[in-house]
């Protein structure tokens, strides 16, 4: 349903006829890591995340897997190769 309460406009899964589900009765706004995001929008009532009720919760255990704005890292491990073996395995 469409959020009637900080999100108007928005498609969200807590709305229910009988209003927000989610925990407390509504979104929470971004917090600080969010600014720069292109999932969070300015309403009326404040800045919210257009994907999740409590954007925090996100960042707790480390980077919001949805973030825009923030890159991940990956670190490749070049094995070494002894030269020997791979000379015995190309002549196969």
């Amino acid at each position: 349903m469409v959020c009637v309460t900080v999100k108007p406009g928005v498609e969200c899964f807590f709305m229910k006829k009988s209003g927000c589900q989610y925990n407390g009765g509504s979104c929470h706004q971004i917090v600080e890591q969010c600014e720069g995001c292109q999932r969070a929008k300015e309403f009326p009532t404040g800045k919210y995340c257009i994907n999740f009720p409590d954007p925090a919760s996100k960042w707790r255990v480390g980077i919001c897997n949805m973030a825009t704005h923030v890159k991940a890292t990956t670190e490749k491990k070049v094995e070494k190769i002894n030269p020997l073996k791979a000379s015995k395995r190309g002549s196969h």
